[in-house]
């Protein structure tokens, strides 16, 4: 029994096929719910833009975006391929910070908006590919090892071995990974669950897509470094909006819920939020990878002399 359970845990394949056969991906569950995964910001590209360049969200974006330079990656001149880059959240402090970007999108309202944004940047420039990832053809696009940086924040293009291997593919130096590391929160959903839910029962969504990807980063011999954090949000919403909202979620995770539930939600927002802004705490576990595809030695930063000898 022991030596078959090492088996499975140090066989590749069999987290391969574990990941293609797991039912609570993010990309499973949104097409289980009937969400096209390269489109499900068409409706909301304007608010997710507004978060995006929010002061929160900038600051959210300065503390990724610090923590890969902190490993040693560099932007100037650097030749960045920034796959889902939606409305420029990543792709414009890339070029800003000196980085030839590429930014491939298949949203056009998300298009439209990191045009708008490109176009007020001071100086460097995005080279927009209003195109879905998958349907690429990398080695005719002359993509196959062209990028120093091949960037994938919170994108429904991994999902299984074969897309990380794509994605990597594209890359000569550095390839950088984000997704969900567990289950999703959100404060307005605990409020409303216990009304509507028929069997009562939490929302079954554990995040694995990151398990799977460092397991098998680690199985196949990759050098990387990683990090696993909790990041929360606040997020304000008209009642219409945050009505909207909730129900995607519980019907994207399948949630068993009464009949009436869209009218019960309505309810108790018009109850609990008079002022008719709802106010909703969102977010959750996050992992990040960095993967080492040139120098996989550990990177060692320079420490300033009167930093070291304070310390």
């Amino acid at each position: 029994m022991t030596n078959d359970i090492s088996n499975d845990l140090f066989h590749p394949l069999v987290w391969e096929q574990a990941w293609a056969n797991d039912s609570f991906t993010a990309v499973k569950q949104m097409k289980a719910s009937g969400i096209d995964p390269a489109h499900s910001f068409d409706t909301k590209a304007v608010s997710f833009n507004k978060d995006v360049f929010s002061a929160e969200g900038q600051q959210r974006t300065t503390r990724i975006l610090n923590w890969i330079q902190g490993q040693g990656v560099p932007f100037e001149n650097a030749s960045i391929l920034d796959i889902g880059a939606a409305s420029g959240g990543f792709s414009i402090p890339f070029a800003q910070r000196g980085g030839m970007v590429t930014s491939v999108e298949p949203c056009v309202p998300l298009q439209q908006l990191l045009q708008e944004n490109a176009d007020r940047m001071a100086s460097g420039k995005v080279t927009i590919v209003p195109e879905e990832f998958q349907d690429i053809d990398v080695t005719a696009k002359g993509w196959n090892q062209a990028f120093d940086l091949v960037f994938v924040s919170m994108c429904p293009v991994i999902y299984d071995w074969p897309s990380v291997e794509k994605v990597l593919q594209c890359a000569s130096q550095f390839c950088y990974i984000s997704s969900t590391a567990g289950p999703r929160e959100n404060s307005l959903v605990n409020e409303v669950l216990p009304l509507v839910s028929e069997d009562n029962q939490p929302i079954q969504h554990h995040g694995s897509d990151m398990g799977y990807l460092l397991h098998l980063l680690y199985l196949k011999g990759y050098a990387y470094e990683s990090i696993v954090t909790h990041e929360m949000k606040t997020v304000e919403m008209s009642k219409h909006d945050a009505l909207q909202h909730v129900m995607m979620i519980l019907h994207l995770h399948q949630v068993n819920i009464r009949a009436d539930a869209k009218q019960v939600i309505s309810d108790y927002l018009d109850q609990q939020y008079p002022s008719g802004i709802v106010s909703i705490q969102e977010g959750g576990r996050f992992g990040k990878v960095l993967i080492r595809l040139q120098d996989r030695s550990m990177y060692t930063m320079e420490i300033p002399a009167n930093i070291s000898a304070q310390s």
